[in-house]
């Protein structure tokens, strides 16, 4: 299969995406960061509370 042939496999697959619409793009932003902020929150949670038990098993 040449390059050429490639790209223009691309560019026809390209054509038929279904791009999303301002709001729902938004929406998905949203999601997305509200997402990694409450794992990011509840993983320091779990790390702060395992980190008191060694240092409390540790004494």
């Amino acid at each position: 299969m040449s390059i050429t042939k490639f790209f223009r496999n691309v560019s026809s697959e390209m054509r038929k995406v279904s791009w999303p619409k301002k709001k729902e793009l938004t929406g998905y932003t949203i999601t997305v960061i509200a997402t990694v902020v409450i794992l990011a929150v509840f993983f320091m949670v779990v790390d702060l509370g395992i980190s008191s038990l060694i240092k409390w098993i540790l004494k």
